[in-house]
């Protein structure tokens, strides 16, 4: 399977840095100009196709070095087939852009191929990335000696390293660098492993789970989302108050704003994942169904609505962490369609006579109990056959900041177990 290690990378001395910032700037004047050779013909102001462009690689052999020149160029080649197959797939794509300017700044960033770098792990980690001859003669490399650079913090995956992605973070003022890996796939094997679970997905509860052990999990939201609502008011109020150059419409620090609203969400997300495939993965879980939302997002309109459905929760993308997480664990995660599981009495099968207020549903029949937790419940009976009520006590997890916390022990102020009404419908 396919992972990425991600980490800091630092120049042991200023004439280091000032090599490195030169090696970048260079990658990002190959692509800049090679990409607007290719806009020139696709755009029709030049003749022939984007294919039909110059060399360009070839006269920052002496900076980059003839084989990360070449693979700069394969990574643009790259992204314009890419942009081909999802035109031809009637996807809306624009063609490959710059990566900035000289005057307003570059987009500073190198690709190597694995056998074109060196990454050396131990008490001194380091990485070594090659360096044309002309910058080699500038400052006083030898023949095959290439630029060395410290290793900050130690990768996470171990496996068969590909195309290293090095770049600078102008926001945090570092060298940062991505390298996707190929893991051993051995620790998935779990051949006891067969029972189900299916999820109920939404943004005030971020996951309802219910398995077919008889388990329930729910991860409650409403915190996680509140506090992005705070940080994107604390950015509007910068955008409006802040006494920006005319024309400009963000700073740095109204991007530093979005960056840490992004990461502290994800975290979150990526944490609920480990967190719960991890708990799957213990009770013999091998399918997680997934309900295909695809329509719902479609019908949203209101604001508050919009936050929550593409900004904040992000579906889709939380789907795509999902599977990649449960990749690890050996578990299969499949989109399957949930009609009017979210509005289904689970005691008389009606979805005319329930009525849904905030996390309740009710029936007329005289049904009552968590509106997510019925809904992943329904859901996964749609799908299996043979599903037991659930039978334990529902588990409420709540964001800390650190981890979500589940433990059965319910003095816990980080943790609720559902109310009464659950406990009856159960």
């Amino acid at each position: 399977m396919k992972r990425s290690n991600t980490f800091d990378v630092a120049p042991r001395l200023p004439t280091d840095e000032e090599l490195l910032h030169r090696v970048l700037d260079a990658s990002a004047s190959l692509w800049n100009e090679l990409t607007y050779e290719r806009r020139q013909r696709f755009f029709g102001e030049l003749d022939g196709s984007v294919w039909d462009a110059p060399r360009v690689h070839d006269t920052y052999k002496g900076v980059l070095g003839s084989a990360a020149a070449k693979e700069m160029k394969r990574k643009n080649d790259e992204a314009w087939r890419s942009f081909f197959a999802a035109k031809e797939a009637g996807e809306p794509a624009g063609p490959p852009g710059y990566w900035g300017n000289e005057e307003e700044g570059r987009d500073l960033r190198w690709y190597g191929r694995c056998d074109q770098y060196t990454l050396e792990l131990g008490k001194r980690s380091r990485l070594e990335i090659p360096v044309g001859k002309d910058l080699k003669d500038e400052y006083g490399l030898g023949h095959t000696e290439r630029l060395r650079l410290e290793v900050r913090g130690r990768p996470k995956w171990d496996g068969n390293p590909g195309r290293l992605e090095l770049y600078y973070d102008e926001l945090e003022d570092r060298f940062r660098a991505i390298q996707p890996v190929t893991v051993d796939t051995s620790r998935q094997d779990s051949p006891l492993a067969d029972e189900t679970a299916a999820l109920d997905i939404g943004a005030n509860n971020i996951v309802a789970c219910t398995t077919t052990t008889g388990q329930q999990y729910l991860y409650e939201g409403r915190d996680l989302f509140e506090r992005f609502r705070d940080t994107t008011r604390t950015i509007a109020d910068h955008q409006s108050k802040v006494k920006l150059e005319e024309g400009r419409y963000t700073s740095k620090r109204i991007r530093r704003l979005y960056r840490r609203r992004t990461r502290r969400r994800d975290h979150a997300m990526d944490t609920l994942a480990r967190d719960l495939f991890q708990r799957l993965y213990e009770e013999g879980v091998a399918t997680v169904y997934v309900g295909d939302l695809t329509d719902v997002l479609d019908t949203h309109w209101s604001v508050r609505a919009n936050q929550r459905t593409h900004n904040f929760w992000a579906f889709r993308a939380f789907v795509n962490r999902l599977a990649c997480t449960a990749e690890e664990f050996g578990i299969t995660v499949e989109v399957r369609p949930e009609a009017w599981t979210t509005r289904m009495c689970p005691q008389c099968g009606s979805t005319e006579n329930t009525t849904r207020h905030q996390d309740t549903l009710t029936c007329t029949c005289g049904f009552e109990g968590h509106a997510d937790l019925t809904a992943s419940e329904t859901f996964l009976r749609c799908h299996e056959a043979d599903v037991p009520r659930p039978m334990a006590r529902p588990v409420c997890l709540k964001w800390d900041d650190h981890s979500w916390s589940g433990s059965p022990r319910a003095h816990r102020p980080n943790e609720e177990h559902t109310d009464q009404s659950i406990l009856r419908s159960a």
